[in-house]
């Protein structure tokens, strides 16, 4: 049986890293955070419960500030409810924070953590604990035609726009997959990915 400890690290290129989230616009004046807070709930929540072998990094990338990335781990988690006003709550709590220094996560509640930095730093650190990384997009192959191993495998994936040129770049050395013939959501790209592994698919 396949045991994978699964990250998910998400770019939103709109979504302030700085300043003020507005909980009753999350898909206008908040930058498409919902798109974020949606892929939030896939990667964690289950109908009665949380994936404890689960973490996604949001990467802030709009507004006036420096880029910031947030860490839900669903190991530790608590004190969140499965619904897109409360996470986005969360996350308007930390935006409003100092922004730590690139590569130095800081904890503000449970099983929520935030650090400066971009996907690149994401990417270096998931190298250096020997994570197996993949990119979700449509262009790549099935995902049930790689073999996975017994050991941590982070997927990237955008928000509702496309990888920029700069982000590509970063991601030129890994493998490309995806998970059907329709160009979908983050968040149903996300619940897909659990599916798979979840029912044994990979060996």
């Amino acid at each position: 049986m396949i045991n994978l400890q699964r990250r998910f690290a998400i770019i939103g290129h709109r979504a302030p890293s700085t300043g003020n989230i507005f909980l009753n616009d999350l898909s206008g004046l908040s930058g498409r955070i919902d798109v974020l807070v949606r892929a939030i709930n896939s990667t964690l929540f289950l109908s009665h419960g949380i994936r404890k072998d689960s973490q996604i990094i949001l990467h802030l990338m709009g507004g006036e500030g420096s880029s910031r990335r947030v860490l839900f781990d669903g190991s530790t988690l608590a004190g969140v409810r499965p619904d897109e006003r409360s996470i986005a709550g969360h996350i308007r709590s930390l935006v409003k924070l100092r922004l730590p220094p690139i590569g130095t996560w800081i904890r503000v509640s449970a099983g929520i953590y935030h650090s400066g930095g971009d996907i690149e730093t994401t990417l270096q650190e998931w190298s250096r604990d020997e994570v197996n990384i993949l990119v979700l997009d449509k262009q790549g192959i099935e995902l049930d035609e790689i073999t996975l191993v017994d050991t941590d495998v982070g997927f990237i994936l955008s928000d509702d726009t496309p990888f920029s040129d700069k982000e590509n770049k970063s991601l030129i050395e890994f493998k490309r997959i995806n998970v059907g013939e329709k160009w979908l959501q983050g968040h149903s790209c996300i619940t897909i990915v659990h599916h798979i592994i979840d029912s044994n698919i990979l060996d």
